[in-house]
């Protein structure tokens, strides 16, 4: 994979993505010495969200960092790495489901399935909340989303109808 070429990760792949309790913060901590190269890894992971959405929320925490790259940051972005480095063969596979096709098209009822989280106060600066969501369509991922709360949550519940909202707004446009 040309991506951890890029960076040089010559470390041995692991299996589980960074931990999703690390803090990643913008104050403190030493500051990378160049950081081109962050900003360049971490905008070809965007793109590898696409068919990896495993790693969306991780790179959706590094990504906020671009402005200001610290030690800390370029390390979890390593982790990333490590683990897109254990986990090569992972992605996302479209299956010809023709029951759901036939059925979608001839009368339109199929099989939407949909799942949302949020981590409530998440942002250690700001206090805000992020939250996901995925839709299925049979057994094919089709939408995905991880990203930042607008506003600051004053509860866990509040963090995930927020969450639940977005989410059923999307299946409601689909």
């Amino acid at each position: 994979m040309e991506l951890l070429l890029r960076a040089k990760i010559g470390a041995k792949p692991i299996s589980t993505s960074l931990d999703s309790k690390v803090v990643l913060t913008e104050y403190g901590g030493i500051k990378f010495s160049d950081p081109t190269p962050y900003r360049s890894i971490v905008g070809s992971l965007q793109y590898l969200t696409f068919t990896r959405p495993d790693i969306a929320f991780y790179v959706n925490r590094v990504f906020q960092f671009m402005h200001d790259t610290k030690e800390d940051h370029w390390t979890a972005l390593k982790c990333i790495l490590r683990y897109l480095k254990g986990t090569y063969e992972y992605g996302l596979f479209m299956r010809a489901d023709t029951n759901n096709q036939l059925r979608a098209f001839a009368d339109f009822h199929f099989s939407l399935n949909w799942f949302s989280d949020a981590d409530w106060a998440g942002c250690p600066h700001y206090r805000r909340s992020t939250s996901g969501y995925c839709i299925f369509m049979g057994s094919n991922l089709i939408l995905w989303s991880v990203r930042k709360q607008p506003t600051v949550s004053r509860s866990s519940m509040e963090t995930e109808y927020r969450a639940l909202a977005t989410a059923t707004t999307k299946i409601i446009w689909i």
